[in-house]
């Protein structure tokens, strides 16, 4: 079959400002990295043609659509709704589209990681909300940067505890667009403020008490090693020093900045609030076919936990955690899923662990959370398969990154047995095609 026929059609493309690539070509030919792996003692293009006769894979029965890391940058969602072929963009404005055929069948899989950086969370969540009215198929995976969003927000006004009296300072300064936002669309007019009490009462309620930096340690103990503590601590003194200066930078008083907190409570967390749907949606992984999806990775503890206690008990203790045991969330195993980059500070991740997901029929995970600078890149770690899917699609990683023009990504994993990686940062759609690997 011609490569080139296995494509998406974008549908609407001219209502984008991202610029989508044309052609196609083999993932395994592709520059710069597209794929790599954890040691050197084989070639990659061997150990994969190795794994995929080995293990025979399970594929997904409906397309999906796998998008990580939007970042509050709701352009780029839109462009990689069109890239993912799932729909047709009629018009400029966000509810100008429709789904196509492909869409109507298919999973669209956000990836995790929606708030912080840009400076339209709202419109994002709105953006995201419209696609499953329109009929869609939509799972959100937990993201570190929407899990800390909920913790530091969700911990202003609980009874003081040296747990997490401190949740909304270590949000720091990534928060601070989202409260400008807030204050921009809800606090507005001469009575925005009624009621609020005064700067030093803010101050209060939103800072750790003093006492924190003795109790913190004695809390934290059982459950992290002491030069952990230590980091954490020093991080804390960071933030405080810095967020009050940035706030005031964006024109925001700490009155304003308590006010926010206590109107995105009410949008989150209420019943009735409009962006309550999220988190209640939101889940921490999510198996289909051979493939889990996830925000960040997994480590020998998880894997034993999904081998012995299965997905449903980990998306089960995950949504008690975050509701419930804020501290025994952040700090315990089940984050390690969304935040391990696999470095030599994180947990471990090794061949047993791997062994132990195979043994539930897991033969690759589907991830974002690490930044990629040339599109999805394939990476063969501990003898497991990583698509790795964080492909820099918001201005703000863009801009940082000295990246050119707008984002947008979608990885697309097909019931034909193929996987694509589409971004606007690789001249080709990256085509991988297992038939071709095995011998």
């Amino acid at each position: 079959m011609n490569i080139q026929t296995k494509l998406p059609a974008y549908k609407g493309e001219k209502w984008v400002i991202a610029q989508l690539p044309q052609q196609a070509q083999s993932w395994q030919l592709g520059r710069f990295h597209s794929t790599d792996k954890d040691n050197d003692d084989s070639l990659l293009s061997e150990e994969l043609s190795y794994l995929l006769q080995k293990n025979t894979w399970s594929w997904p029965k409906q397309p999906i659509f796998f998008f990580s890391d939007l970042h509050a940058d709701s352009d780029a969602f839109w462009a990689s709704l069109v890239a993912s072929g799932g729909i047709k963009k009629t018009g400029k404005a966000d509810k100008k589209f429709k789904l196509t055929q492909i869409g109507r069948k298919a999973r669209f899989i956000i990836g995790g990681d929606c708030f912080d950086k840009g400076a339209s969370n709202l419109r994002l969540l709105r953006s995201i909300r419209l696609l499953i009215d329109s009929g869609a198929k939509v799972n959100i995976l937990a993201g570190n940067h929407d899990i800390r969003t909920k913790l530091g927000m969700r911990a202003v006004d609980l009874n003081k505890d040296p747990k997490s009296e401190h949740f909304f300072i270590r949000m720091g300064s990534k928060v601070v667009p989202l409260l400008k936002e807030i204050q921009q669309e809800y606090l507005q007019g001469k009575n925005a403020l009624k009621g609020i009490p005064d700067e030093a009462e803010c101050r209060r309620r939103l800072y750790p008490s003093d006492s924190w930096f003795d109790e913190f340690p004695i809390a934290a103990i059982w459950m992290m090693p002491e030069k952990t503590i230590n980091k954490e601590i020093k991080r804390l003194r960071e933030k405080i020093s810095q967020f009050e200066h940035d706030c005031k930078k964006e024109g925001l008083c700490l009155r304003t900045v308590y006010a926010a907190t206590l109107k995105w409570q009410q949008l989150f967390l209420h019943p009735k609030g409009e962006f309550y749907w999220y988190f209640k949606k939101m889940s921490l992984m999510l198996k289909k076919g051979s493939f889990l999806f996830v925000h960040a990775g997994l480590d020998d503890r998880i894997a034993s936990m999904i081998n012995k206690k299965g997905l449903k008990h980990l998306n089960r203790q995950f949504k008690h955690n975050i509701n419930e045991e804020l501290f025994e969330f952040y700090y315990g195993p089940l984050a390690n899923t969304i935040r391990t980059k696999y470095r030599e500070i994180d947990m471990p991740l090794s061949k047993h662990g791997v062994k132990m997901i195979n043994d539930k029929g897991i033969y690759a995970l589907v991830h974002g959370h690490k930044n990629m600078r040339y599109g999805q890149r394939i990476m063969l770690r501990k003898g497991i398969v990583n698509f790795e899917c964080d492909a820099s699609v918001d201005l703000h990683t863009r801009n940082k990154e000295s990246l050119g023009g707008h984002g947008a990504a979608v990885t697309i994993f097909s019931p034909k047995k193929i996987i694509l990686g589409i971004s606007t940062d690789y001249p080709y759609i990256k085509v991988f095609d297992p038939k071709h690997l095995i011998k």
